[in-house]
């Protein structure tokens, strides 16, 4: 997967994120200090699992042959902080010609998706601080007692 960048400057909350090809923003919205200019994390958290989702769904019908208009879906999230938990909850919709069994293989399917798989599983994460650039040395008058 490649690497995704974020950087925040002066600016409260507003972050640039960059990955091959885009860039965007991501902030907080007014009422806690940011200026609103693009979605917040958590919002991006939801959004990746909402479309990859729909993208898997796509693949799979569009594979099979199967007459679907349109596929959406909307993902939602709740914290528990007492419990230590967070909870996804995935709403999927089909418009076409679809079987009683085609929408419950598509409901299978949906739960198979590359992000879904990540975030159900086990995660590590590992954060390091990084040297940022070299500190600039400044000479000072040497105050050799010895001469």
């Amino acid at each position: 997967m490649p690497t995704v960048k974020a950087t925040v400057g002066q600016t409260p909350y507003a972050t640039r994120i960059e990955t091959p090809g885009h860039t965007w923003t991501v902030d907080e919205p007014a009422d806690v200090g940011g200026g609103n200019t693009g979605p917040r994390p958590g919002e991006l958290l939801a959004a990746s699992l909402a479309s990859c989702t729909a993208i898997t769904l796509r693949m799979y019908v569009s594979r099979k042959g199967w007459e679907v208009n349109e596929i959406t879906v909307e993902v939602t999230s709740e914290r528990d902080a007492e419990a230590g938990r967070t909870t996804f909850q995935c709403r999927v919709s089909a418009t076409g010609n679809l079987t009683d069994e085609q929408r419950a293989r598509l409901l299978h399917i949906a739960k198979a998706c590359p992000i879904h798989k990540m975030l159900t599983n086990p995660i590590e994460i590992r954060t390091e601080l990084v040297a940022g650039p070299a500190p600039v040395e400044t000479s000072s008058p040497s105050t050799d007692a010895t001469s």
